[in-house]
């Protein structure tokens, strides 16, 4: 099995720098011949813009090309077992983005697919946007350690993420989610004591925005409902009251904070228009970088599968 790209861990700590090195040079540089002759499946079994068009558009200008499927233009809308698609697509592909609900059903590909495979956001984890944080925080900050992240909202795939971030490279970063809404206590744990190993960072977890947003040099939100949650959205949005991030939660973080949001975003719910649009924004920075970190991973993977 070539396992991929399915959550931040798969690419060790010491291997991040370069990684986000060769983002930047991308950034710079957008078009290159590294995947030339080379094709990637980029399979959607959620709706997507900033992944489907990041990936599609970094395939090309790395020189490879990208087939895109959706659940119901394939065969998986029929009821095809992942492990068959894993086996097909490998035999015509050099890579596979997955994009899906579950994570067990990137993990089965993985198992099964003799390429490497890429997570393009499941319901547990998220790694290609959180990458793509980091690199947003260290091309404004220029470094990712030394300064403090607050997560505002719910304890979804990109708190996951996130937390998980915090325990490899032993990140400061609190967590404020309503009650009911926490991340997963096991991912808590396992950060927690790989920042024990580190012999830095910290992991607070908090159910009051104000705590988490004090003196944060990175404030993040996300939607209140992700996809697949819509019918628990009149429930989370009275959970969720008090966790917008607006102005005067922004004003509590340090004097440079930046905001980011994975977007889309609901302007008035968990984020107000006047900070998402405003200059402590870099969401649409945040966006465009999702096609260079992403191009810098496909190259990582696809190189070390040879």
């Amino acid at each position: 099995m070539i396992r991929g790209f399915l959550t931040l861990g798969d690419v060790p700590v010491e291997k991040w720098p370069a990684l986000l090195d060769r983002a930047a040079y991308l950034k710079k540089h957008r078009v290159q011949t590294t995947l030339a002759g080379k094709a990637v499946a980029l399979v959607f079994e959620k709706a997507s813009t900033r992944t489907r068009v990041s990936f599609e558009v970094g395939v090309f200008e790395l020189g490879g090309h990208a087939v895109v499927l959706t659940s119901q233009g394939s065969q998986i809308a029929r009821g095809e077992p992942i492990e068959d698609t894993a086996r097909v697509l490998s035999g015509y592909c050099h890579a596979i983005v997955l994009r899906t609900f579950g994570q067990e059903r990137v993990a089965q590909l993985a198992q099964h697919a003799s390429v490497p495979v890429i997570n393009g956001l499941s319901d547990q984890h998220h790694p290609c946007q959180v990458a793509t944080d980091l690199f947003t925080v260290r091309e404004k900050f220029g470094r990712i350690d030394g300064l403090r992240y607050a997560w505002i909202g719910d304890g979804n795939n990109m708190a996951a993420s996130w937390i998980e971030a915090a325990g490899m490279f032993g990140l400061d970063l609190a967590l404020a989610c309503p009650e009911g809404f926490a991340p997963d206590p096991e991912l808590v744990n396992a950060a927690r004591e790989l920042q024990r190993q580190h012999g830095r960072g910290s992991l607070t977890l908090t159910t009051d925005p104000k705590e988490a947003a004090a003196g944060a040099n990175v404030i993040s939100t996300d939607v209140w409902a992700s996809m697949g949650q819509e019918d628990d959205a009149a429930r989370r949005k009275v959970a969720f009251a008090g966790y917008c991030v607006d102005t005067a939660l922004v004003k509590l973080g340090a004097p440079d904070a930046i905001v980011l949001h994975c977007l889309p975003a609901h302007r008035g719910e968990e984020i107000t228009g006047e900070v998402l649009d405003g200059p402590r924004s870099l969401a649409w920075v945040q966006a465009e970088n999702r096609l260079h970190v992403g191009k810098a991973i496909l190259e990582h993977v696809m190189s070390a599968a040879q």
